[in-house]
């Protein structure tokens, strides 16, 4: 079994920031890339921006420059710096793993249970 457990969502005024956090644990033997989705109502869920075991960077376009993804691999954590908030961000944020549970065999998605960051204007 994989948790994925995410914290730091909340409400903030529009230009404000957000750290959210999201932590692995369980059967894990190689954590491949890691990212935050999100979905606000009404739309589909979106990539936000995701990180490879590398260290390489992608971001949705509306928020480079603003978000910053980071990693801990001795931790299994996953980070998302939010800087210069929009009420266009306020969704419900999921933090994305791809895990490899063995050292042979495939690896497989998993998703945090979300969180909520709400932006007021």
């Amino acid at each position: 079994q994989v948790q994925l457990v995410e914290s730091g969502g909340g409400l903030v005024q529009g230009g404000g920031s957000l750290r959210l956090s999201c932590a692995a644990s369980g059967s894990i033997f190689s954590i491949n890339a890691m990212g935050w989705y999100r979905q606000a109502p009404g739309k589909q869920r979106e990539l936000v921006a995701i990180i490879t075991s590398g260290g390489n960077t992608n971001y949705e376009d509306s928020v480079k420059g603003r978000f910053t993804i980071s990693r801990d691999n001795a931790k299994n954590m996953v980070y998302l710096q939010m800087n210069s908030l929009k009420p266009e961000d306020t969704a419900v944020y999921y933090c994305y793993t791809n895990i490899r549970r063995a050292g042979v065999g495939p690896s497989y998605n998993y998703w945090g249970q979300g969180t909520q960051v709400t932006v007021s204007s």
